[in-house]
């Protein structure tokens, strides 16, 4: 059944997902209100719950009474200058420089699955999975409308929200904010949770009383960032992993973007998502549209653990490329912190060989095989082969290669271009820059300007160049530097603000291409490690590396964050070398593994270093990510202990969906001379199922895993990990 109900009489409507409700209503002076969002509800018309008189809060023009007011009301859309003095949604300057806007309603129409989104990203389903309902807004005076656009999933707890802009008006309009969703809560008494961090160190959980007043989450970084996820979430101040309301909102796009919590003098919340307005401008000439990026919401009463998963189900199915959906990555090894940029063919071969010995899949070509590639200041933009380093080019060594049993991947940083490079001297023009200002460097390159049509088209053709000839089977795009002297020599003085946008749009046309150019290829994103690990980039990359931060026991904690919002399956995540060359901290190779398999499973490491006992272990480690790949990239994932709770362990478990396979990794961070006794509590298995512990081949009813759990084994050192796997009884463990 259709999950989008219409009440013509009251004008309201209501979205119904398996265990939420999201209503609005329009009011008796057109404006579209919001009346709920949270459990399941039965009711259409909640007018009663709107109509308040307030002093200080003006009234609309046509209104006869003092008991309306924006000010006070909940919206779906909240315009400027019109009454409401909280941050609006949508501002628009108008052809003689005014800002004031007011949607008000004119129309809807319903249908079934969902609409692309014009050159942007967004979620995909089957026309009976999901439902649509388009609602159009009309601001009179400009005469742009707001076509606000809302998907419901039939059997999942999720909705997204878009809007797009066009002006019906004679003249041209600015927009200069346009967010993709507005959501409002009739109190205040919720925490946000938010995934700052840093380079190295990114998506950190953090957690913040809301309070009277902005909270503004963000990047102006021309990103996503390693700063700043594009992902808030709102829950009770008693909401724990496994009990409580959580209420998501991820933002689908890989720019500048801003998240916007505000409490009002009421009371009442508002949560705001979308492009940053800060150095942000679109001219809109008459009869155009502008299209804003997706937000996918979802709402729980179990947790945050629900809510990642709700989360984690819907970017495997229904965001990330189908052609990677159901295939396990290759195991791979990356040349980079084995050899950094010192190497040829004869030491790739010779990677190649120990790794064929070890079972690994596929070899990694890192950074250094371009041009005069020497260090990391020159030589960005031209990709053709350091023929010191390879003097027979990338196809013979592919070969070789393939021969040996293994497929191969390559490395490039297509957006950037060092100042000593072919391509700068030839198109000093193409980088991002401000005439008669000087461009800021770093890592020692400037950024290409992907607002134009030329610079877009040459990186196409150099990247498809190098995979078509070579026979790449995965292709790691990078990205190490962010935005700055944004300006492009080909927009005018009133299209300067739509640079930050139009990059982000150039890179998705970039790599939309080279998806279906080359379909079988597995493109995996970077920048500078989890630096735009977003939605948008998870729409062509199904894997993104997560950290340049490979030390294990901080990757637990990067791991943690990330699952807040992204699936394992599309976590990039290697065993290094120790002592790690960021910390200089020392783990078990056993517990390095550990950690990698929650993701792409590779190596950053020089295997040739390896004694034989660590290279059993290699083995051991691959033998068991075959066997469990399948139960990590689509199992649920719940994260049994935080290791920043300071309880010295850290702990997370992979379930199958038939609840029959479970998968647990369990971390004594530190070791202790008469330590506590650790009991792990499992979760997400059935009540009344044995199941069998393969190890110790003991049996254990799942309610008694769940409510009494295991004792955990003492053991010798910090980071010492023991992994686990029990599988139903009826399923024949032997």
């Amino acid at each position: 059944m259709m999950p989008i109900f219409i009440d013509k009489k009251s004008k309201s409507f209501r979205m119904d997902t398996p265990g939420s409700s999201y209503c609005m209503q329009v009011s008796q002076y057109g404006d579209l209100l919001h009346t709920h969002y949270g459990g399941r509800i039965s009711d259409m018309d909640l007018s009663e719950l709107w109509n308040q008189k307030r002093e200080f809060s003006p009234n609309p023009a046509e209104c006869g009474d003092r008991l309306y007011s924006l000010d006070v009301s909940l919206q779906e859309v909240p315009g400027n200058m019109t009454g409401d003095y909280r941050t609006p949604s949508v501002i628009i300057k108008d052809s003689t420089g005014a800002a004031a806007v007011r949607f008000q309603y004119e129309s809807f129409r319903v249908y079934e699955g969902k609409s692309e989104l014009a050159g942007l990203p967004s979620s995909f389903c089957g026309k009976k999975q999901a439902d649509t309902l388009e609602i159009t807004l009309t601001d009179t005076y400009s005469k742009v409308k707001a076509v606000l656009i809302y998907t419901v999933f039939r059997d999942m707890d999720m909705i997204t929200r878009s809007v797009r802009l066009i002006n019906e008006g004679e003249k041209a309009v600015y927009i200069k904010k346009a967010a993709s969703s507005c959501v409002e809560f009739a109190d205040s008494r919720y925490e946000l949770v938010s995934l700052p961090g840093c380079w190295a160190m990114e998506r950190t959980p953090q957690r913040k009383e809301l309070f009277q007043g902005r909270q503004v989450y963000e990047s102006r970084r021309g990103a996503s960032s390693h700063q700043m996820n594009p992902f808030l979430a709102l829950v009770r101040p008693e909401t724990n992993e496994v009990h409580g309301q959580a209420y998501g909102f991820s933002f689908v796009y890989s720019g500048n973007f801003m998240g916007e919590a505000e409490v009002s003098q009421y009371g009442t919340s508002r949560i705001l998502l979308g492009i940053h307005p800060q150095d942000f401008t679109w001219k809109l000439e008459t009869e155009e549209a502008f299209q804003t990026p997706e937000v996918v919401m979802t709402y729980t009463d179990q947790g945050l653990g629900a809510m990642s998963r709700n989360f984690h189900d819907f970017y495997r199915n229904h965001l990330c490329n189908p052609r990677w959906m159901d295939t396990r990555r290759p195991i791979l090894i990356n040349n980079w912190e084995a050899t950094y940029f010192d190497f040829n063919s004869a030491r790739l071969l010779e990677i190649g060989k120990e790794a064929v010995e070890l079972g690994i899949e596929m070899l990694v070509i890192d950074d250094g095989w371009f041009g005069k590639r020497e260090d990391d200041t020159s030589s960005l933009g031209d990709w053709v082969v350091n023929r010191r380093k390879l003097p027979e080019g990338l196809k013979p060594l592919v070969g070789k290669l393939r021969e040996m049993g293994l497929k191969s991947g390559i490395w490039m940083e297509p957006e950037m271009v060092s100042k000593d490079s072919q391509l700068y001297r030839k198109h000093p023009e193409w980088c991002l820059h401000i005439e008669g200002r000087p461009c800021s460097t770093g890592r020692s390159q400037y950024v290409l300007d992907l607002a134009r049509a030329d610079v877009c088209e040459y990186l196409f053709e150099a990247v498809d160049q190098v995979l078509s000839e070579s026979g790449f089977a995965y292709l790691k795009w990078d990205m190490n530097r962010h935005l700055t002297e944004v300006g492009s020599v080909l927009l005018g003085t009133d299209r300067q603000g739509e640079i930050f946008h139009r990059y982000v749009l150039g890179l998705y046309q970039i790599l939309g291409r080279i998806v279906r150019a080359h379909p079988d290829v597995l493109i995996e994103g970077c920048s500078g490690g989890g630096g735009r690990f977003d939605p948008g980039m998870l729409y062509y990359c199904p894997q993104i590396w997560t950290s340049d931060d490979t030390d294990a026991g901080e990757r637990m904690m990067i791991q943690y964050g990330t699952s807040m919002v992204y699936p394992p399956s599309a976590m990039g995540s290697h065993v290094s070398a120790c002592p790690n060359h960021q910390t200089g901290r020392t783990v078990s190779l056993h517990t390095r593994g550990m950690t990698a398999m929650t993701g792409g499973f590779g190596y950053e490491m020089d295997l040739g270093k390896l004694s034989l006992e660590e290279k059993e272990e290699v083995k051991r480690q691959i033998e068991a990510y075959k066997q469990y790949a399948e139960l990590i990239m689509h199992g649920d994932y719940f994260r049994l202990v935080n290791p920043d709770e300071g309880r010295d362990i850290c702990a997370w478990e992979f379930v199958s969906k038939d609840k029959k396979k479970v998968l647990v990794h369990y971390v004594q961070m530190r070791g202790r001379a008469n330590g506590p006794l650790h009991i792990l509590q499992l979760q997400g298995l059935l009540a009344a199922e044995r199941y069998q512990e393969k190890k110790a081949g003991l049996i254990y009813h799942g309610d008694t895993l769940m409510n009494a759990g295991l004792r955990m084994p003492l053991l010798m050192g910090d980071f010492q990990g023991y992994q686990f796997y029990l599988e139903a009884r009826d399923s024949n463990v032997g």
